[in-house]
């Protein structure tokens, strides 16, 4: 792999490349009225030639030190913004793990030090266990969608995906959650969508935000989903008819674990990683994503997908 030049160095080569070109131009025509190249007459032409290489040399050398100081001076600015995040998301990871973890203690340690409780308690209590124990799973599920999208790319295989096939299967899977809600689903998606990426990534990406229009969008609403050929991409469209998102919200909702209302999203099993897995992956697959609420209500999802 082609090690990327860093910015300091391409404004080295661009400043020095600019500066050859000047000084060339300068010496074969310091005397602006000829027409052609014509060979040094005169001691003071080499003495120009010989000048303005050692000016170079010299601006050369300051502006590589420079850019190397600029260099690391971004080195140790995105390390400290690295590190910084990394401890924001190891504080979010450990509040969100405390909340499933100490209700499944609770629940078995009731069970366990009252062994005369009722069949139906104990049931109850196992059935609470399991519900956690499945947001816990879920949460670490998604962590490491994270993670891999962040630090293992270069392993994320790729392949010919069928969107529409995809998609009609995530609607069947979810139909019997849409119909509790009575909500209605609209795949309006064109036949044989065929993008080159990774199956399990664009699945996350269509389940997210169909799972999160079912839980936030309130009941009875609309979703309905759509898709544009845009010569080398797909421009899809995910729109739901529901409550929306104030205004304020919608810059952040991408973020890892930004929650509008905590509490409901809790209650509702989120694990506020959704719509930032749905943003990596659409990144990943060289689109970009917008949120919005048209004028007549709702929430609408933008994002294009690269078809190769």
């Amino acid at each position: 792999m082609k090690k990327k030049l860093s910015e300091g160095r391409k404004m080295w080569m661009s400043v020095m490349a600019i500066f050859l070109i000047y000084a060339t131009i300068f010496i074969l025509f310091e005397d602006y009225d000829r027409k052609f190249i014509m060979p040094f007459e005169e001691v003071s032409d080499w003495h120009l030639l010989l000048f303005s290489l050692v000016v170079m040399a010299g601006l050369g050398f300051l502006l590589f030190r420079y850019s190397k100081r600029m260099d690391d001076r971004i080195s140790r600015e995105q390390a400290e913004k690295e590190n910084r995040m990394r401890r924001e998301l190891t504080q979010n990871i450990a509040h969100e793990l405390k909340t499933p973890v100490a209700s499944i203690l609770g629940f078995t340690e009731t069970i366990l030090d009252n062994p005369d409780i009722t069949e139906e308690v104990q049931k109850q209590f196992v059935s609470r266990t399991h519900a956690q124990a499945k947001r816990l799973s879920t949460l670490l599920q998604d962590i490491s969608t994270l993670n891999r999208m962040d630090y293992a790319r270069d392993f994320i295989s790729m392949e010919r995906v069928n969107v529409s096939v995809l998609f009609a299967d995530i609607a069947k899977e979810t139909s019997i959650a849409l119909e509790r809600r009575q909500m209605t689903l609209h795949n309006c998606l064109p036949q044989d969508i065929v993008i080159r990426g990774n199956h399990t990534l664009l699945y996350s990406i269509f389940r997210n935000l169909v799972d999160n229009a079912i839980n936030y969008a309130g009941q009875g609403t609309t979703i309905e989903v759509s898709a544009t050929d845009d010569a080398d991409s797909w421009l899809f469209a995910f729109r739901d008819n529901g409550t929306g998102i104030p205004e304020e919200h919608l810059a952040r909702i991408f973020e890892r674990f930004y929650r509008i209302d905590k509490g409901r999203s809790r209650e509702m099993g989120g694990t506020g990683l959704g719509l930032s897995i749905v943003k990596n992956a659409v990144v990943l697959h060289g689109g970009n994503i917008t949120a919005r609420t048209p004028d007549d209500g709702g929430l609408l999802f933008e994002f294009t997908l690269r078809k190769r």
